[in-house]
């Protein structure tokens, strides 16, 4: 197993991209600390991991706040041991266009997504250090290579992830630490739940046809899975990347190539 024995900490865990990446480290004889702001639904995916043979604990968790990060972490080094691995996956995602982007919007979404993958990078970083070993995975997105318009905050937020991973890489690969980011392209998670009808009022479609519009769009014609996340996800994490850190992985069917 590529990462048997190892503890891992996974934001955003209770559904999702996450949740996916929560059950391939767990398969992979991770110990798995599954976080999220919603509690029943971190206690939802490690209830079922756990009824699968694999190992994981549930844990409260709103990134945005350092304080509660670190305590968190604290807890998860207690109950489960040692971080080797720290996924900063939690994230939302909303549709405007940019007069319309509210500054609530805009703050929302950079301290959850940027702001977060910073308290998780940090709370890992303090720990792995005295250790010289850890690698930490921060979910950035197709977005955070190439802009696309109505995601203004979206974007900002994920550029910003991918230029955060960069400098960890190059501060740090000296002490044995390895960040890298990943960069799905169009994944149907519960999040495209809430934005559908603005993505397709966004196109001037209906929503039955989002789906078939966005896969018109990738090479190869199909859209991201979670489970092509998690796959990418669990080789970062293990010792078959130990050589590979400060990179921006595409997970996007050949949507973007850069």
């Amino acid at each position: 197993m590529k990462l048997e024995g190892r503890v891992a900490i996974v934001t955003g865990g209770g559904s999702g991209i996450g949740a996916e990446i929560c059950r391939a480290f767990a398969s992979e004889g991770a110990v798995v600390a599954v976080t999220d702001i919603r509690l029943d639904a971190a206690d939802e995916i490690a209830a079922r991991i756990t009824e699968s043979g694999g190992h994981a604990s549930a844990f409260l968790l709103d990134v945005r706040d350092s304080q509660k990060t670190e305590a968190l972490a604290d807890a998860v080094e207690k109950e489960l041991g040692p971080i080797a691995v720290w996924v900063n996956n939690a994230g939302v995602s909303h549709v405007a266009p940019f007069l319309e982007c509210s500054e609530q919007l805009w703050e929302l979404t950079i301290k959850t997504n940027l702001k977060g993958a910073f308290n998780g990078c940090k709370a890992a970083i303090r720990r792995m250090l005295p250790r010289r070993n850890g690698g930490i995975l921060n979910m950035s997105s197709q977005s955070g290579k190439v802009g696309n318009s109505h995601y203004a905050a979206y974007c900002a937020s994920k550029f910003g992830i991918i230029g955060l991973t960069q400098s960890l890489a190059m501060e740090y690969a000296r002490d044995g630490i390895r960040v890298n980011a990943l960069c799905p392209g169009v994944v149907f998670t519960p999040l495209w739940d809430e934005m559908m009808e603005d993505y397709a009022a966004k196109r001037g479609l209906r929503p039955e046809e989002v789906k078939p519009y966005l896969e018109s769009k990738i090479p190869m014609g199909r859209l991201c899975d979670p489970l092509d996340v998690a796959h990418a996800a669990v080789f970062l994490a293990s010792d078959d990347a130990s050589y590979i850190t400060g990179q921006a992985i595409n997970i996007c069917g050949g949507a973007v190539m850069q």
